[in-house]
């Protein structure tokens, strides 16, 4: 039973337990050293834009190097970034400073496996074996064999922003496309306009001035009001609005609708699909993807697959059906051909390039898929467990699958990396569907869990 790893690494309000310094500093020594009788062992790592990254970050760094093992430092980079550069510079494994969409205040620890795959969860339970068990407590090397930290930042932004390009034909550019980017104030402030710029994209830059705490502030993939108003305004071709860690892409097309995961993966999975270079017509996502996309898949002579809720989840399940597109709603993607895990910059371009390719605009692709009407609650609760065994709740869910007769859904989860139940409520009938939601807020409220 892992006490420190949630379903995405280690996440907190920095500076509070768990996400303190002093963690930072143990959890650096215990991952640092499963690999200290590695030849010439290194761990690179990497942050988001957060306040509180430099802390984590000079924690982690020393106790890495105490256990003798040595630091590639990246600095700001997205999270999928990190993942590519710890198999290009050939570290033995990679981490992440970051709470991806989460609020500022928080912050988190991720690992990569050498290949750019995340930690398993028997990995990430073997570092908290040695971090509660202080495996490492004798392990404190002197002289020539402490550890040392080598600073990559403008070499690894380079590598990354090379590769990236590499993902579309060569050939390709995006002369002539206005594009709008919403970088969130996080990781991607900086890589993003570069690579769009190169790309010979005409750009307008928005939330793209980081000052530690104005990361995912009414802005990025969560809150993308902005960047609607913005493509309206410059009368852009589409906008795309990156996450905290820019694993996620949201995109709005040139009438200002949204264009969130589901219809992007359906629209490049379409596209695949229509080229046979979809492997078994195949693509994964979660739970809670619209049922339209499912249609729309299937329409077209695909199929999908649904797992639980999380990226890893997902990327299970692509590896054990053999495809190379899966991702979530939230818009976290994986093109497994190009990538290890979700990434908003690689995502983006894939887009672009079908639009390129079908000649069309995004709003018309876009349309191929129905999407239901949905409603997503989320309820803030003190005991998770208790929530899920109350018998007022169970009983209003009951009578709501009952109402709902195979022509919608109830789904009902716990956040992995906040204190939150989220439920999604989708069907034919919006309004069926309002008063459904309100009479559920109304008895969840009264438990007061």
């Amino acid at each position: 039973m892992k006490r420190l790893f949630g379903t995405d690494g280690i996440r907190g309000v920095a500076n509070r337990e768990p996400m303190t310094a002093e963690m930072a500093f143990q959890i650096g020594r215990a991952g640092a050293y499963l690999f200290k009788d590695e030849v010439n062992p290194k761990i690179l790592i990497g942050k988001d834009t957060r306040i509180s990254g430099d802390m984590i970050e000079a924690a982690l760094m020393a106790g890495i190097c105490s256990i003798g093992v040595d630091v590639l430092k990246v600095g700001i980079m997205p999270t999928p970034a990190v993942a590519y550069l710890t198999r290009v510079f050939q570290a033995n494994c990679g981490i992440v400073i970051s709470a991806s969409h989460n609020p500022f205040d928080n912050n988190g620890i991720k690992y990569f496996q050498g290949d750019g795959f995340k930690f398993s969860d028997l990995e990430e339970e073997e570092i908290e074996r040695i971090y509660f068990e202080d495996c490492a407590k004798y392990e404190w090397p002197t002289g020539k064999d402490i550890g040392k930290m080598e600073y990559l930042s403008s070499i690894a932004t380079r590598k990354y922003i090379d590769y990236i390009k590499t993902t579309i034909y060569s050939h390709l550019n995006f002369k002539g496309f206005k594009i709008v980017l919403d970088c969130a104030n996080g990781a991607s402030f900086s890589v993003a306009p570069q690579l769009f710029n190169e790309l010979g994209a005409k750009l307008i830059t928005i939330n793209d001035k980081p000052n530690g705490i104005n990361i995912n502030l009414n802005c990025g993939s969560t809150h993308p009001l902005l960047l609607q108003k913005e493509v309206l305004k410059q009368q852009a071709d589409l906008g795309l609005a990156f996450d905290g860690d820019a694993d996620r892409v949201i995109a709005v097309d040139e009438k200002g609708n949204i264009v969130d995961g589901d219809q992007i993966m359906a629209i490049c999975a379409l596209n695949l699909i229509k080229k046979d270079q979809l492997p078994n017509k195949t693509v994964v996502t979660t739970l809670m993807s619209n049922l339209g996309f499912e249609q729309v898949i299937e329409q077209n002579g695909g199929q999908v697959i649904r797992t639980d809720v999380g990226d890893r989840y997902v990327l299970e399940m692509m590896k054990k059906v053999n495809t190379s597109l899966g991702g979530e709603q939230s818009g976290h993607i994986i093109f497994l051909r190009h990538s290890t895990t979700g990434d908003g910059l690689l995502t983006s371009l894939q887009l672009l390039k079908v639009i390129q390719e079908e000649g069309k605009p995004l709003s018309n692709l876009a349309s191929v898929m129905e999407k239901y009407p949905q409603i997503i609650l989320n309820f803030k609760v003190k005991d998770k467990e208790q929530f899920f065994k109350n018998i007022k709740i169970e009983k209003i869910v009951k009578e709501i699958k009952n109402e709902l007769d195979g022509k919608g859904r109830i789904f009902i989860r716990a956040s992995g990396t906040e204190p939150l139940i989220r439920i999604l409520l989708e069907g034919e009938d919006r309004e069926k569907l309002e008063v459904i939601s309100k009479g559920l807020r109304e008895v969840i409220e009264k438990e007061d869990i």
